[in-house]
């Protein structure tokens, strides 16, 4: 990996999306749900990019940066509602080796501490997109895969 991608002290995000080409140089996404601190991300910030399996896609599919940002207004009248960006992620490097529902689903004992266990319960326990915060170590094991 060169050492402009090397990962850092920075805070490791998450998204899984609806990506009509998982291969494309750049992605836009429009109103993303946020979770597990998902709506702490910041321009430049770096993202590993999973494409929807229930979509058709077939998991991790980028490491990219974060070259626009915007939060989607709430809506009037609902008390509670989920915040959203709408965002655009540049891609940086593509993975060299799968990483999806089928390597993570067997991670099941929540209280285990390990990244591929923290990627499985926030990601693929609910079949629900979502762009959110991630633990260092759960980083370290995605970048494993670049």
């Amino acid at each position: 990996m060169p050492g402009s991608l090397a990962p850092g002290a920075a805070p490791a995000f998450l998204i899984k999306a609806d990506l009509p080409d998982p291969g494309a140089p750049r992605f836009v996404l429009a109103d993303q749900k946020t979770m597990y601190g998902g709506k702490h991300l910041r321009l430049g910030d770096r993202v590993f990019v999973f494409a929807s399996e229930t979509q058709g896609g077939e998991g991790l599919c980028a490491l990219g940066q974060v070259t626009a940002l915007q939060a989607t207004p709430r809506l009037p009248g609902l008390a509670r509602q989920t915040p959203r960006l709408s965002l655009s992620i540049e891609r940086l490097a593509s993975p060299r080796r799968r990483l999806g529902r089928a390597e993570l689903k067997p991670f099941t004992d929540w209280q285990d501490g390990r990244p591929e266990t923290e990627l499985n319960f926030k990601f693929y326990r609910q079949a629900t997109n979502k762009l959110g915060g991630i633990s260092a170590a759960a980083a370290a094991f995605l970048w494993a895969h670049f």
